[in-house]
């Protein structure tokens, strides 16, 4: 009688599944780019809005906080519910929520009204970003995430290269309200395919009924995540002091021609993206979030000071923005990857949806304070620029310290990621 043939090995649950994860990356990253082209697209064309709403130039941070400090609000509400649905489900709303938001700001017809639809598109698009990275925390184990969140955060490169510069094209093709509208339409898209596209993603709901918010600030998580969310502050403070003014700093104070703009993001967001897929995300995995970020700390900090310090700068413009890109890239993803090491899965969009919240209210403070230490000079020039750029160097380097101090209590500590 012939033997039975052996049964099959059993399959590892936890072996890597590469084109799983590949789609899941490349379905969030579309997302992402939506998302962040939203935002991103606002600050460059704000010299064309503002001269075409009687808007004054350095009032634009206040465009860019209100954004912000709606994302703020959401964050601290989604905190509370979002494990509780399908992640799925809960990020088509969100993204819709954002794409009607983005078409409102094309009808804008004052500051007030352009204002009103930058805060409905916030209350949306801050939980849709940490919905999305709840995706792929869920999705992608820990010793990969590093270059995972690389490749997602190619979206912001991908933004750069391929938004905005196109975003800035239709705004001197048509006006400034045609770029709105073509991001509500892209965003649609995108939103219907992800729903189509995604998984169901429903793991992380077997224990979130059983789980607090209040458990994110009880032990053990509370070292790590009360010192997540104040390095969180720091980073993005200190960033948006500096991001809503650099497209008017360019083009009024070091007079930039304004078409070569469209250049300068498409140059910058290649370099981007080639970096933090080949060198940041690995380097990330590799030698550790603080090493990394490290790097970019004292590389922003000399940019930032021969950007804004001596005027005109030792540098052309052309070669200090493709920089601006890179070397911020270096801690955004280090400091992605390693706060999606704290929370528990069962906790993690709460934990992200109050990290977005964190984000969001710092990046309103850097924009919204920025606006109020900047005066407009001669030809709309701003007039205050060195002390921001130094005030953000120093929070720059208070964020590496507190980084170094995450890492050192994740490494004490055991989480599940």
């Amino acid at each position: 009688m012939a033997s039975a043939a052996p049964a099959p090995a059993p399959t590892d649950p936890k072996a890597p599944d590469p084109a799983r994860e590949r789609g899941i990356i490349l379905c969030i990253g579309a997302v992402q780019f939506i998302n962040i082209l939203d935002f991103m697209v606002v600050t460059p064309l704000g010299p064309d809005f503002a001269r075409a709403l009687g808007i004054g130039q350095d009032r634009l941070g206040l465009v860019t906080g209100s954004y912000t400090a709606a994302a703020f609000v959401s964050g601290l509400v989604g905190s509370a519910f979002l494990d509780r649905f399908d992640r799925r489900s809960a990020l088509a709303v969100a993204m819709l929520g954002l794409v009607v938001g983005t078409a409102a700001a094309g009808f804008a017809t004052g500051l007030g009204s352009l204002v009103a639809a930058r805060m409905l598109a916030g209350l949306f698009g801050g939980p849709a970003t940490s919905l999305s990275l709840s995706v792929v925390a869920d999705a992608i184990p820990a010793e990969r995430r590093g270059r995972a969140m690389g490749a997602v955060m190619g979206a912001f490169s991908a933004a750069s290269v391929l938004g905005v510069p196109a975003g800035l094209r239709l705004a001197r093709l048509g006006t400034w309200h045609t770029p709105f509208f073509a991001v509500a339409a892209l965003g649609l898209v995108v939103t219907l395919l992800a729903v189509r596209l995604l998984p169901p993603m429903r793991g992380h709901l077997v224990r979130s009924g059983e789980q607090s918010a209040r458990q994110l600030f009880e032990p053990p998580l509370r070292a790590a995540v009360l010192g997540s969310y104040a390095m969180t502050l720091c980073i993005m403070t200190g960033s948006f002091s500096i991001i809503p003014n650099l497209s008017p700093y360019l083009q009024q104070n070091l007079h930039f021609p304004r078409p070569a703009i469209e250049e300068l993001y498409l140059v910058g967001g290649v370099a981007s993206f080639l970096a933090m897929r080949w060198i940041i995300g690995p380097l990330t995995d590799r030698a550790g979030a603080t090493s990394s970020a490290a790097i970019g700390t004292v590389l922003m900090s000399i940019l930032l000071w021969i950007t804004f310090v001596p005027v005109p700068p030792p540098l052309p413009v052309r070669v200090l923005f493709p920089c601006f890109m890179v070397f911020m890239s270096f801690r955004n993803v280090a400091y992605k990857a390693l706060t999606s090491r704290v929370p528990p899965a069962a906790l993690r969009a709460r934990y992200l949806s109050f990290q977005s919240a964190m984000e969001h209210l710092a990046a309103s403070i850097g924009a919204a304070g920025s606006s109020l230490l900047l005066s407009e000079g001669p030809g709309q020039s701003l007039v205050g620029m060195p002390r921001i750029a130094i005030g953000a160097i120093g929070i720059a380097w208070l964020a590496l310290f507190l980084m170094a101090r995450l890492e050192r209590t994740l490494g004490a500590t055991t989480t599940a990621v």
